[in-house]
């Protein structure tokens, strides 16, 4: 079985955390099966009551927190009201635990409970959150740190960051509508929201589209820059952001400001350290960012912006005593596509080892045109076999977008490294989940080292429900 080789003394120094977060449990190593309730909650937007899922950890926190080299243990408890399945987005359990209705397991009926226990490979940011229907767009989904290390490695205070983009709206009722736009991806009205749907563009029919679902707020941990978390931060100190886009069909830039910061993992795994203020984060990838705070101190909004939008939400860091100011919930100017640019330029710690490629496959994205049908290899699926691998390959997967929309494009059971864009070979990252553009192709490497059945999509949560998902499977699984 093919393993990454990795540096260890480079992933300590680029990822290891340092403070304790205060927003999620950290589990003991003697704890066994601490439980994660998945429930109904009540939140407040834009001064309106809103009816959301949560998943909340062993000590009434959102999500989960436990180290690297103790098995993954929970008890999912099932509160809803509906069925529900929850996906450990970002390690690699064996199928039969990765949380997929009619692919891994069954659908956990209301009341019901699993226990989930299986070694765990992987250390960094990712996230837990439903694989059922459209529940993940009515936010069940938390936060899911695995640490490197019992102790800290550096003196940096360390906060995580989930954002989610918010619809007061029945998710369904949206896909239908979607489903009734003919070959332009309508834009559906809202009730009680604060979005000026005029301001959301209307492309002609074979121009490329950012947004087809227009939202009535995007949350920073639950909050709006109405009311923004304020995240007290020391003088001269150093911050850890955990960053996490949990949107369902948003993908997003993260803005510093007037800070500078280093990027130096995404989706858990360690890159060389980028600097920068602006980075981009498609929907379901992770990104920490370390960030030197100004001696003199102040008040430094975080930003996150869609593509496409005005509209924003965001934190604030601040030290003691700082002025405060209010920041605008738009923008002056609408944020640019995500593209490519930025993921070329990435680098991995850690790196595959040098052994060739034993098998090749195409993938194409499809779809969206007529009755907002998206599709793999030119026809719509939920469970239908893209293509087959046997343990112990090396693989390269090409996927290439023949659509109007971007896709972030998610491999269940693997992590892979980007290897290639639009044909230039590249040494890129370890990821998850990739971005692929219109027009456009990626190309990914992996090694078939966890058999099963494994899904493949595409990680907005609509097209993925209109088609868009597949899954690869193991000549020998079952």
């Amino acid at each position: 079985m093919k393993n990454m080789l990795v540096n260890r003394r480079s992933v300590l120094a680029s990822l290891a955390g340092a403070a304790s977060l205060a927003a999620i449990p950290r589990v003991g190593l003697a704890q066994e099966s601490p439980v994660i309730r998945a429930v109904r909650r009540t939140l407040e937007v834009n001064g309106k009551a809103a009816s959301v899922f949560g998943l909340i950890g062993p000590d009434g926190k959102p999500g989960l927190d436990f180290q690297f080299g103790q098995p993954f243990r929970a008890r999912l408890e099932n509160e809803t009201g509906l069925e529900t399945l929850i996906h450990w987005h970002g390690l690699t359990p064996p199928t039969e635990q990765d949380g997929v209705p009619d692919i891994s397991q069954p659908a956990l009926k209301d009341g019901g409970s699993y226990d989930y226990h299986f070694g765990n490979t992987r250390t960094g940011t990712h996230f837990m959150h439903s694989h059922v229907g459209l529940q993940e767009q009515q936010m069940l989904a938390a936060p899911l740190i695995v640490r490197e290390t019992k102790e800290p490695v550096f003196d940096e205070q360390e906060h995580v960051v989930i954002v989610h983009d918010f619809t007061f709206r029945d998710p369904a009722e949206i896909l239908a509508e979607l489903q009734k736009g003919g070959g332009l991806h309508a834009h559906h009205g809202t009730s009680g929201g604060t979005m000026d749907h005029s301001k959301m563009p209307m492309p002609m029919p074979g121009m490329e589209m950012l947004n087809d679902v227009a939202f009535d707020a995007f949350l920073a941990n639950d909050r709006t820059l109405a009311d923004p978390e304020v995240v007290q931060v020391e003088k001269g100190g150093r911050v850890r952001l955990r960053i996490i886009n949990a949107a369902a069909a948003s993908n997003m830039w993260v803005d510093l400001g007037g800070l500078t910061g280093e990027l130096v993992a995404v989706d858990g795994s360690a890159v060389r350290a980028v600097a920068g203020n602006r980075f981009p984060m498609a929907i379901a990838q992770r990104a920490d960012i370390r960030i030197l705070l100004p001696a003199e101190g102040g008040a430094f909004p975080i930003l996150f912006q869609p593509e496409g939008l005005t509209a924003r939400t965001g934190i604030v860091l601040a030290t003691s005593g700082a002025n405060i100011v209010r920041v605008a919930g738009d923008a002056e100017k609408a944020a640019v596509a995500l593209d490519l640019t930025f993921e070329k330029s990435l680098r991995a710690v850690g790196q595959l080892p040098p052994e060739p490629v034993t098998r090749t496959e195409m993938l194409m994205l499809t779809g969206g045109e007529q009755g907002y049908q998206w599709g793999l290899n030119g026809k719509p699926s939920m469970h239908d076999t893209l293509f087959t691998v046997r343990q112990g390959d090396r693989v390269d997967l090409m996927m290439h977008n023949m659509t109007g929309m971007a896709h972030p494009m998610h491999l269940h059971g693997h992590y892979f490294q980007v290897v290639a864009v639009n044909g230039e070979s590249i040494k890129g990252a370890i990821r998850d989940t990739v971005l692929v553009p219109p027009s456009e192709t990626v190309t990914i490497r992996f090694d078939a080292n966890n058999p099963g059945t494994w899904a493949l999509h595409c990680h907005h949560i609509y097209h993925m429900n209109a088609g868009m998902m597949g899954v690869m499977a193991y000549s020998s699984a079952a």
